[in-house]
């Protein structure tokens, strides 16, 4: 049952950020490739690439459908742009311009805002046969919750799903009690941890007090409050948490850490336009100030 004890190790301490030599370029600190972005969505991966930017990775690629390729990169100038195709392939495979943009990728970002057309889901089956860092969030998740079976995720990813796509989840790990996870704090971390060992992979699961877990270890993220409770929050978190892979951080840290910042930003963010107020955008102008209060 959900609400059994679970026995792992807890951690409290947060993750250090990632060296910062001053003799680093932009390939020193790592490129993150944003894969989303349908036809009506066009902020989801802008704040996942903005976000990315703000914590230090070198650069950013935005791979997103044709006709929103001239919007985004004019919202985020400093990333660079990579068309993807409304249609699948003959082979059902990934377009040859975008294995060659993964090749040259540190990390991925897969699923803001790509929705869930034939062409959106040919990509994300495909994305998780690689062996890369990546974070797995929004239409990626409901994809994979559609499967007829627990799918191999061959990626080393970190999985970031708020309690409606993890109950979309609960199908295929073979948990039927969507309501105890959302009342019981105990069934709730049971859950992320089962989640975290049948996927093999490290699970973030949002939420008041974000439970973060790889199956052995588990962290409480303490920061955070409703600010964040405003459309593109989690965008931002997912792209946090991809520039620090992109940085050689390891899932778990990277993730624990970037729950740490989104939610230290949010508060940030809160207190200067009301938690009722603020915007996505604000919270990530907030990003350079929660770091400057981490190093501190």
């Amino acid at each position: 049952p959900l609400n059994q004890p679970i026995h792992m190790t807890t951690l409290q301490q947060i993750p250090s950020l990632p060296a910062r030599p001053d003799d680093g370029h932009k390939g020193t600190f790592g490129r993150v490739l944003v894969i989303g972005g349908s036809g009506d969505m066009i902020g989801a991966p802008v704040f996942s690439a903005l976000a990315a930017l703000r914590m230090g990775c070198g650069s950013v690629q935005l791979a997103v459908v044709k006709r929103n390729i001239a919007a985004c990169l004019s919202l985020v100038p400093e990333a660079i742009g990579l068309a993807l195709p409304d249609s699948i392939s003959a082979e059902n495979k990934l377009p040859a311009r975008l294995s060659r943009a993964i090749e040259q990728a540190q990390s991925l970002v897969i699923g803001p805002g790509s929705g869930q057309s034939a062409a959106a889901i040919s990509r994300v089956l495909n994305l998780l046969k690689l062996d890369s860092p990546a974070v797995i969030d929004a239409d990626a998740l409901n994809i994979i919750s559609q499967m007829p079976r627990l799918p191999a995720i061959r990626l080393r990813a970190v999985l970031t799903p708020h309690p409606g796509e993890m109950a979309r989840l609960c199908r295929l790990l073979k948990r039927p009690e969507l309501d105890a996870f959302k009342t019981d704090e105990k069934a709730r971390i049971n859950l992320a941890v089962h989640a975290a060992t049948m996927l093999n992979q490290t699970v973030l699961f949002k939420g008041h007090r974000t439970v973060i877990t790889d199956g052995v270890h588990i962290h409480i993220n303490q920061t955070g409050d409703s600010t964040l409770a405003k459309a593109g929050s989690g965008d931002i978190l997912s792209g946090m948490i991809g520039s620090l892979l992109a940085q050689k951080m390891s899932c778990f840290d990277a993730a624990v850490l970037g729950a740490h910042l989104h939610g230290l930003a949010g508060e940030l963010a809160g207190k200067i336009y009301l938690p009722r107020c603020a915007l996505a955008r604000e919270i990530i102008d907030q990003i350079p100030h929660a770091l400057k209060l981490m190093d501190s």
